[in-house]
């Protein structure tokens, strides 16, 4: 039977909403999983980051999906990732007392296999909770929902072999006493000090697990995110978030491609109440020279590649129309559309699907990729004939349509401008042509064209700083990259801009994207990398210490676990949109990296392009000893896999 919208029957019928930054994230390189701080897992995906979720009561508290697990009379919890890897433990503290939650998603390598032999990555999809009772006796409260297309059905569950499942959908392993009612199964049992139960959430019909092939897991998932951070070359003073910044990264990327999705989650608003709700589960390309750039720098040269293959993989599928965005599968078709069902996070509607900016035209991508494959030459990457051939083509491109208007870097969905950005990065995209394929006359002739245009009409006659739009007197917190791309823009036009825009885009610490009209009603919180911009300019025009005092204040205003999304409220410093984000967490590499280049070697360290600094970085800690290092803290060179066949052979190795 299926039901329209059921009245909940489980015990925390009544909870609302929990705040963004309240979320822990676990994931396994396929899917993704959020955890509040209460241990509801609200928001699930298994298999891909943008399939429908398992678990979406962060879309609809009183109808989506989601996983509890409370103690009877329970008060304080604690959690932290286990050292530097992606597994949860959290702690709940009851009357009698104290219960642990131990969450993952299996990921590993199969035991003694040879560094040739390849097992295909495939997910695994799995969700893992293990509870045990640590001190004391606890009575445990536990419920469960299981969502079917973003829970617009409500389909009885139906009991399976040591759990309950849904026909066609996700199905709940367990050895808790839990009893279904209609699409739900909550249950309490008691729990005395040394017993554990588990909860297994998957999407398929894996064989029940048991104690010791779960153990088994939890072991591999470990040794797989211990020996990854390990290879984390980053020292400085700010390593603890910077390598929770990289570990969220490398849990948004999609294992089988190479992609990075921009955030796990889909319509968490940037204004509540509001319409700016869009779906985040995709790749945005404009992201490729900065994960280039922030994986080289920390030592992650593999993922840096395999990003890079997936890039062009993308931009080959139709040369000369290069989408700003594309799934992370390489799809190019990302349709938009509404699912009015769902009530959205506090009311904000619509919940999106699908994304419509992939139909908008921006050169900045142009400009965004051919720095990317600069960067990449630069840190010795060797491309072919025929990709060489493919990014002349995209400088004739540009060189050919660099003078016409788009929807600028933010993806404005008002009518088309001519953006500042979008002009430099038309510069970018002429200048790294140069570069890597020679100085043509077309495109010397183009650089030259475009530089002269943005001195004269990109910059505001009255003040001297660069503004949004030939056509709009206000500024564009975008325009605080300038002095990290190497355009020729002058110190003190710089520094205009940088006063422009904390003087109208600032709140405190944190700045807007730009006041203009960007064809969406309702505002917008500020822009969290935005700030992180801000402080790399502080640094590269000579204010360090303002820098790393801002940089040190940001940091503050992670979550409790060193997460950001994608936006907050200046005044009550909550956080807004989509959680957590790739972009503001490069933001975190970033500035840490810019400022340990500072230290290292001074202002001139920071000097040109994404590539120059990429390349100083490297070579600071590159040599033979740093490879010494790095080997003896991994104690082994190996290839590590992510697959459903490697984990489950393992963990039979393991429990025979």
């Amino acid at each position: 039977m299926t039901h329209n919208r059921p009245v909940p029957q489980f015990p925390d019928s009544g909870r609302r909403y929990r705040p963004i930054e309240d979320y822990a994230l676990v994931g396994d390189c396929h899917g993704n999983a959020l955890v509040a701080r209460d241990g509801s897992v609200d928001w699930c995906a298994l298999g891909r980051h943008d399939a429908d979720p398992v678990f979406c009561r962060m879309l609809d508290a009183g109808n989506g999906g989601f996983l509890s697990s409370e103690i009877e009379g329970g008060g304080r919890m604690t959690r932290t990732y286990e050292g530097d890897t992606n597994i949860l433990i959290s702690s709940l503290e009851g009357p009698d007392g104290t219960a642990t939650l131990t969450d993952f998603m299996p990921v590993g390598r199969v035991p003694g296999a040879r560094v040739h032999d390849y097992v295909r990555l495939n997910a695994p999809g799995w969700f893992v909770r293990i509870v045990e009772c640590t001190r004391g006796r606890v009575r445990l409260r536990v419920a469960c929902r299981l969502s079917v297309e973003f829970a617009r059905r409500h389909p009885d569950l139906r009991p399976s072999d040591g759990g309950f499942e849904l026909p066609g959908g996700a199905r709940l392993s367990t050895d808790l006493p839990l009893a279904a009612d209609r699409d739900s199964a909550s249950g309490t049992t008691e729990l005395a000090a040394g017993e554990r139960r588990f909860l297994v959430v998957s999407r398929d019909a894996s064989p029940r697990p048991t104690h010791d092939a779960l153990a088994a897991l939890l072991a591999i998932t470990r040794a797989f995110w211990t020996e990854w951070s390990a290879y984390c070359r980053y020292a400085g003073p700010w390593r603890k978030q910077v390598m929770r910044s990289v570990l969220a990264l490398k849990l948004l990327t999609y294992a089988p491609t190479g992609a990075i999705a921009a955030a796990p989650t889909t319509s968490l608003p940037e204004d509540i109440g509001g319409e700016r709700n869009w779906d985040y589960r995709y790749c945005w390309l404009r992201d490729g020279s900065l994960s280039l750039l922030a994986f080289a720098a920390l030592g992650y040269s593999g993922e840096a590649a395999q990003f890079g293959r997936y890039l062009l993989k993308c931009c080959q599928q139709s040369p000369g129309e290069i989408q700003i965005l594309y799934g992370i599968g390489a799809e190019c078709s990302l349709e938009e559309k509404a699912l009015e069902h769902l009530e959205g996070y506090r009311g904000s509607r619509p919940v999106r699907v699908g994304n419509a900016a992939f139909r908008q035209r921006q050169l900045d991508v142009f400009g965004e990729v051919l720095d990317w494959a600069w960067t990449h030459a630069s840190l010795g990457g060797r491309f072919g004939p025929e990709q060489k051939k493919y990014f002349s083509q995209l400088a004739d491109f540009v060189a050919a349509h660099w003078q016409e208007p788009g929807q600028g870097l933010w993806e404005m969905r008002g009518e088309p401008r001519q953006h500042v950005f979008g002009k430099v990065m038309a510069w970018v995209a002429m200048d790294r042509a140069c570069r890597l394929l020679g100085e043509r006359p077309e495109w010397v002739t183009a650089r030259e064209a475009i530089l002269r245009e943005v001195s004269a009409r990109g910059v505001s006659p009255a003040d001297g700083h660069f503004r949004q739009a030939y056509d709009l007197p206000g500024t564009d917190a975008a325009l605080l990259l300038l002095p990290m791309l190497g355009f020729p823009a002058g110190e003190e036009a710089i520094l205009r801009t940088v006063a422009a825009i904390r003087g109208e885009l600032g709140a405190g610490d944190f700045l807007l994207r730009y006041r203009t009209d960007d064809g969406v009603r309702g505002g917008e919180g500020a822009f969290l990398v935005c700030s992180f911009w801000l402080a790399d300019a502080l640094l590269v025009t000579g204010r360090a210490e303002e820098a790393r005092g801002l940089f040190d204040r940001l940091l503050a205003r992670a979550g409790d676990l060193h997460l950001f999304a994608e936006e907050i409220d200046p005044k009550t410093h909550a956080h807004l949109g989509n959680f957590p984000q790739a972009l503001t967490h490069l933001g975190v590499i970033l500035t840490a990296f810019h400022l340990d280049l500072f230290e290292r070697h001074g202002q001139a360290a920071l000097a040109g392009t994404h590539a120059d600094r990429a390349r100083r970085g490297v070579e600071a800690t590159s040599g033979p000893r740093a490879i010494w290092a790095a080997f003896k803290r991994t104690g082994r060179v190996g290839r590590l896999v992510s697959s459903k066949a490697s984990v489950l052979a393992a963990a039979a190795s393991h429990s025979s």
